[in-house]
């Protein structure tokens, strides 16, 4: 298997460095139970694999083998697929590779603040607490703003907007809908889900703002672990055509 393949290559790459103490970390669940006693063995060719890397742990004063979800092992998937990605013609010397690990992506999760520092329902909020309009507003431009306040409830502070079944939404801010979109998405129990349902879990849990579905769609377009683990698309790139009988009732 190509598991014990890698994992015995490692190992004797280690014994190789006069190496002593080692620790073994992988997320293939079968081979660490296995080398651990663990899991019993019945396979033929992971029985002669399995030989080989307990006579290898022998070299070692110490040895251990841990295992780590797949989720945590990004880091040796991203090598192994940069050295499957690299053919190298001198055999004899291989450049060595230079890896930076940052402290956070390049890129950030949040939605864009508001350019003029103030909340997207200022407005809104203001014109419901004290009748004004916004500064330079025509009559034509105020009219539709007194539309656009009904579809909101101000109870003291806090905004609401209301919904069609007569239900409230609270509005949120941009800081707020940042936090919204990690906890739902990605958070204790978020399932990962896609930019639609993401924008409409949030708004079944109650808050609301004007670009939640283009920010939620946003989001999963550039969540890590979305990309990685995926659903590949199954299509095939060219239709299919439908092949019809040579003559009636005939079969294959």
């Amino acid at each position: 298997m190509a598991e014990y393949e890698a994992c015995i290559l490692g190992i004797r790459m280690t014994v190789d460095m006069n190496i002593k103490e080692l620790l073994v970390i992988g997320d293939f669940n079968l081979l660490i139970h296995q080398v651990q006693e663990e899991w019993s063995t019945k396979n033929v060719n992971i029985l002669m694999n399995l030989h080989c890397v307990k006579k290898l742990c022998k070299k070692f004063t110490k040895i251990d083998f841990k295992h780590i979800p797949k989720i945590k092992n990004e880091f040796s998937d991203t090598l192994a697929t940069l050295s499957s990605m690299i053919q190298y013609l001198d055999k004899n010397y291989i450049d060595p590779i230079e890896v930076e690990i940052r402290d956070q992506h390049a890129y950030y999760f949040h939605v864009d603040e508001e350019p003029d520092g103030k909340q997207w329902y200022h407005d809104i909020k203001k014109f419901l607490a004290t009748q004004e309009y916004p500064k330079n507003a025509t009559n034509g431009q105020k009219r539709a703003f007194r539309k656009l306040a009904n579809h909101f409830f101000l109870n003291k502070e806090v905004l609401y907007r209301r919904t069609l079944d007569l239900g409230l939404l609270r509005c949120v801010d941009a800081a707020e809908a940042t936090r919204l979109l990690d906890e739902i998405h990605a958070g204790m129990y978020g399932p990962h889900m896609n930019g639609f349902t993401l924008a409409k879990k949030i708004l079944r849990d109650g808050y609301i703002w004007m670009t939640i579905e283009s920010d939620s769609i946003r989001y999963v377009q550039k969540c890590h672990q979305c990309q990685i683990y995926g659903d590949f698309i199954q299509i095939p790139p060219n239709e299919l055509n439908v092949m019809g009988s040579p003559w009636s009732f005939a079969a294959w």
